[in-house]
């Protein structure tokens, strides 16, 4: 390596801005460096050798006052959402969760920062780096059925506090928490079971999101233990293949009871709706309906439907309180998964006679 050559003169404290001038390379680079890129991000070898070098010729030793300021936290929870849009409109299917969020933070201390890189382009989420600002908070929350797994999965591996709001078993290292799904959808299915229907439909989009995947376990296995016969259908498209036709094609089979997960945009319990009404059909007269979630805010007007709330403040409290105990003990403290209510709702209904 070629030797470096020292400034003439210098008074004081050597500082890092002279270590990068003498190295050739950026401040910010030097402190990656003698901070032990604790980040992980990639430096040539030669870069590192070079800053080491320049740090030893000058005789630089880190501030004290300085590292003990770096160390500090800031009290500072990030929330990151891979959603289409950030969830703050009250309309929104995860903004109760941010109510959670906010309430259980503010009850402990800390501010909340809101990641909407994601949200406002959403083509910047798939890059490599497209995670590292999070770093800005001493841990963060991450919400949203499809995530880039690979940069989260390598953001927990090296070493920074994170939670998931959903399941994502996925990845080893990864804290979630997550409403049980599975045994709040076998509760509706049992429900049914008990107004007499034999055989149910559950409506699905084509999504291999986790929530989707334990509702329909929690479906099947609530078919196993009551004996009734059922079968799960998943719509690319709802609006056009869950049509009134399509229902009077389930009836004249014996169907009588369908249910509809709960998603972002409620595609499957819309189609449903329309194709009931289209069919000349009402719910529970003619058949039962139930909603494998909340119905969204522009359906309120419309009648209950029977099912199950996600108690998603909670949700959102239960996922602060598992990142603080990350940050204060190093690992999580309470239950992943938040039990669900049934919803009796005004949709479901005796089993009409064929």
């Amino acid at each position: 390596m070629a030797e470096i050559r020292l400034p003439k003169a210098r008074r004081g404290r050597p500082r890092q801005a002279e270590v990068a001038r003498l190295a050739g390379v950026s401040q910010t680079t030097v402190s990656l460096v003698l901070s032990g890129n604790k980040q992980g991000i990639a430096l040539h070898p030669d870069t590192r050798a070079r800053v080491l070098q320049a740090a030893r010729q000058l005789g630089y030793a880190p501030d004290p006052a300085a590292q003990r300021l770096a160390a500090a936290r800031n009290d500072l929870l990030g929330v990151f959402s891979f959603t289409a849009t950030f969830p703050t409109d009250v309309a929104h299917s995860y903004y109760p969760i941010l109510v959670g969020v906010e309430q259980e933070a503010v009850a402990r201390g800390y501010d909340l920062v809101l990641f909407t890189g994601s949200s406002s382009a959403p083509a910047r989420a798939g890059r490599a780096d497209a995670l590292d600002r999070v770093r800005l908070a001493d841990g963060c929350l991450f919400l949203g059925r499809h995530v880039p797994a690979d940069e989260l999965r390598r953001l927990v591996e090296q070493g920074y506090p994170a939670v998931h709001i959903g399941r994502r078993d996925e990845l080893d290292s990864l804290a979630w928490v997550g409403a049980d799904y599975a045994e709040a959808t076998a509760e509706v299915v049992r429900r049914l079971a008990a107004l007499g229907h034999r055989h149910v439909v559950l409506v699905c989009e084509t999504d291999e999101a986790l929530a989707s995947t334990d509702r329909e376990r929690g479906f099947r296995g609530a078919l196993a233990q009551t004996g009734l016969t059922g079968e799960v259908v998943r719509a690319a498209d709802p609006a056009a293949e869950i049509t009134g036709e399509w229902v009077r094609s389930q009836l004249a089979a014996g169907v009588r009871a369908f249910v509809a997960e709960e998603t972002d945009t409620c595609a499957a319990w819309r189609a449903l709706l329309t194709a009931v009404e289209d069919a000349g059909l009402t719910a529970p007269a003619d058949l039962s309906l139930a909603l494998l979630g909340a119905p969204p805010a522009d359906l309120a007007h419309l009648p209950e439907p029977t099912g199950f709330d996600v108690p998603k403040a909670e949700l959102g409290a239960a996922a602060v309180r598992t990142l603080t105990a990350l940050l204060t003990a190093g690992a999580a403290d309470c239950s992943p998964l938040v039990p669900c209510e049934f919803r009796p709702g005004r949709t479901a209904g005796p089993a009409p006679h064929p």
